[in-house]
């Protein structure tokens, strides 16, 4: 199987792949489908769930394999206390409680009330969602999705799909103190996906 047969090919080719492999993945897509019931302000699935199932498909291993959770980004600045975040996750909770793998939701909006507690580091006020996906340790993990009113499939890449389709982790050098997220978020997918290539910090 040539699990490169994407890389270097037009963004919208790469696009397209992308949102057909979104679509074939039943998971994902009841994820999207409540997510948008919900009606969460910039509301996203991001990273691992989607660039995983692409290499899953791309080398032939299971549906889902890899994925240890399916991310959830929302943006809401009225209200930044723990309560209101946990009356999200709490509301959402009966949706996603029959998955295989947990729905984790955050707001972007008080990432930087907790960000200097947990990683050690200061993070400046996020703007949006995509001002947080922009910040992701590396480059490759940085995409996104949702889905629209219509049923189309949104994607948010700010850094282009052509990492992903070659089974390239690059690092994202935004925050210099990304580096061990880096490392360590490139060498645990490697167990699962010898094919990658790892470019250093």
């Amino acid at each position: 199987m040539d699990h490169l047969r994407y890389a270097g090919k037009s963004d919208n080719e790469q696009q397209a792949v992308l949102k057909d492999i979104i679509r074939t993945e039943p998971i994902l897509m009841y994820v999207l489908q409540e997510l948008r019931g919900l009606a969460l302000n910039d509301s996203w699935i991001v990273s691992g769930a989607i660039y995983n199932n692409v290499w899953n498909r791309l080398t032939g291993r299971p549906s889902m394999t890899g994925v240890k959770d399916i991310d959830v980004f929302y943006f809401d600045d009225r209200d930044l206390s723990y309560e209101a975040e946990d009356a999200v996750i709490q509301r959402a909770a009966p949706l996603f409680a029959d998955l295989p793998v947990p729905v984790e939701i955050r707001n972007q909006a008080r990432v930087h009330l907790w960000y200097a507690d947990h990683f050690g580091h200061h993070c400046d006020p996020i703007v949006s969602s995509e001002d947080s996906i922009q910040r992701f340790a590396s480059k490759t993990h940085a995409v996104a999705v949702r889905l629209d009113d219509a049923d189309q499939l949104i994607l948010h890449a700010p850094f282009g799909l052509d990492d992903i389709f070659s089974f390239r982790v690059v690092p994202n050098r935004v925050m210099n103190n990304n580096s061990q997220a880096h490392e360590n978020k490139a060498a645990r997918a490697q167990m699962h996906w010898p094919e990658l290539t790892v470019e250093a910090w």
